[in-house]
């Protein structure tokens, strides 16, 4: 088994002590020791290879604490990106439809056309597009284009009958379809995962060749930032048996956490139709996945004051997505099976729900190490940050929203105080709740070093400083991407940290963040290595 030592360069370890060492010896995809380079020379075998690392900053691989692998694959293969400023350049509602109608020409009849990441909120209308102007597109192909959130889209004629959607159709309990105030007549709208159903799930329209393209594709845009495990943290069963499909002894070149929805529960796991998963090593099945809100570009996302300038008279505060009664079973059920738990809550009302459910589920059956996480917890209050501190709750935050759309929560979702704590990762440490920060890919694209930027200088689109009490420090912003994303889903013995006995995974990075957090966007990733191999490295030129 080939030896490895790593030398000449600054190791940041993240161990509880966030210890720096010289060197790092690897034994396969282990790590056997770290410390002084002369200890580590004297005892490597004969034959070890060794890695200059040229004065740069090894630390361990990055990991995502919350997205949905391979999703950004799929757009890149399949799907049309009507993605606007600053993360694209779709600027307008015109440009979206000539793209999609680009797409059509090229797409068989009958066949679905998809577009992706349009943001109603940075588009120059300010608005979804209607069913008419995607029947403009093409009177023989559904169209559907789903928002950057994925929290809503806009259909044509021909995919609302493909959804079995018309005039009649009754709204289902957190989602809506769009309605003329005058006629009644259906304008394209889908809003809540409720509504949308399959056309929200990121493995629409995916069979299983175009599911392993793009994870393949997905795969080398990760490695290629420095991370070396993910999630796909909202696993269908279709999605699930695409990943089942790989055999048990195969490698496919990428580690995943899987959460489940977590109301296929209990059948999926057990009775005659649970899936047979055949226990590949690089696929975990990790947390189940609950709802109760929607998401801030949309106002659906559910607060307990209206939002600042309220975009539905009718719901200023957003809406919930699931009963509170049903919700609070939902969770009883899944605390009694075991299973830990990761509930998307945006609003501060959506995650009191949770909250609270987390709360009757311990005081029914008690557990003393469950971890149940809230993903997002972007408008969480100190009270609440309380209750999960004595709760032993965890949060993954969204800081990228700072500065992808930190602008309009100042301005029109928040408004000026309560936009200043969005992802309050400060309070958090204040509080001793220990956290993750994500990117949500593809909602925004996954990016370790930008994100941690983001909760390290909290700067917006538009160069404000959002929040400076809600600042943390390079090394939390690391942490919160490595060690203690390992940590939040029960890899903190497997992986997170440069200490023995732990996978060798490493990110060089070409300067060491810690000493100039002003700077830490300007760190760059120059090699991966994933499980003792370098997987990827920076071209010189």
């Amino acid at each position: 088994m080939t030896s490895t030592l790593y030398f000449n360069g600054v190791v940041l370890t993240m161990d509880a002590a966030d210890s720096c060492a010289q060197a790092v010896l690897t034994e396969g995809e282990i790590i056997r020791a770290v410390g002084l380079e002369a200890d580590l020379r004297a005892r490597m075998p004969a034959g070890t290879r060794e890695v200059d690392l040229h004065g740069q900053t090894l630390i361990p691989a990055f990991i995502d604490p919350h997205g949905h692998f391979p999703d950004p694959g799929f757009i890149r293969l399949f799907r049309v990106n009507l993605a606007s400023a600053p993360s694209g350049d779709c600027p307008d509602i015109p440009t979206a439809l000539d793209r999609l109608r680009a797409k059509a020409a090229n797409t068989p009849a009958g066949d679905w056309v998809m577009g992706v990441l349009f943001d109603n909120t940075a588009i120059a209308e300010g608005r979804m597009p209607t069913r008419e102007e995607l029947d403009s597109v093409s009177a023989d192909h559904p169209v559907w284009v789903i928002h950057a959130s994925g929290h809503n889209g806009a259909a044509n004629s021909l995919a609302l009958a493909r959804h079995g959607v018309n005039r009649d159709t009754p709204d289902p309990i957190g989602g809506r379809f769009g309605r003329d105030p005058e006629t009644g007549a259906l304008t394209g709208l889908i809003e809540g995962l409720s509504a949308m159903g399959e056309l929200g799930d990121t493995d629409f329209l995916i069979d299983r060749e175009r599911f392993w393209a793009g994870f393949d594709s997905c795969r080398d845009e990760y490695l290629a930032y420095g991370v070396t495990y993910a999630q796909n943290a909202w696993a269908t069963r279709k999605m699930l048996e695409h990943f089942a499909s790989l055999p048990a002894d195969q490698d496919p070149g990428y580690d995943l956490m899987l959460l489940p929805i977590g109301g296929l529960e209990p059948a999926l796991t057990e009775g005659p139709d649970a899936l047979d998963w055949p226990r590949n090593p690089h696929f975990t099945l990790g947390p189940r996945k609950l709802f109760t809100d929607g998401a801030f570009q949309l106002q659906t996302a559910f607060l307990s004051a209206p939002y600042h300038k309220p975009a539905d008279p009718a719901h200023p505060c957003g809406m919930p997505y699931a009963d509170a009664a049903e919700h609070r079973a939902e969770v009883m059920k899944l605390h009694s099976l075991g299973y830990q738990i990761h509930c998307h809550c945006n609003g501060d009302a959506g995650a009191q729900m949770f909250i609270d459910a987390v709360a009757a589920a311990l005081e029914a059956i008690p557990r003393a190490d469950h971890r149940h996480t809230i993903i997002h917890g972007q408008a969480l209050r100190d009270d609440q940050l309380q209750q999960m501190a004595d709760l032993g709750m965890t949060v993954s935050f969204f800081p990228a929203h700072v500065h992808f759309w930190g602008d309009r929560h100042y301005d029109t979702f928040l408004g000026p105080e309560r936009a200043e704590r969005i992802s309050p990762c400060a309070s958090a440490e204040r509080f001793g709740v220990r956290y993750t920060i994500h990117n949500d890919a593809s909602v925004t694209p996954t990016r370790p070093i930008h994100l941690a930027h983001c909760a390290v200088n909290r700067l917006t689109a538009s160069g404000r400083r959002l929040g400076e009490a809600q600042r943390v420090s390079a090394l939390s912003a690391l942490r919160a991407q490595t060690i203690d994303a390992a940590w939040q889903v029960f890899q903190e013995n497997t992986r997170g940290s440069i200490e023995p006995g732990k996978l060798a995974d490493f990110a060089v990075l070409n300067r060491n963040p810690l000493p100039d957090p002003e700077a830490i966007e300007t760190t760059k990733v120059t090699r991966t290595i994933r499980r003792g191999q370098t997987v990827w490295a920076q071209e010189h030129k």
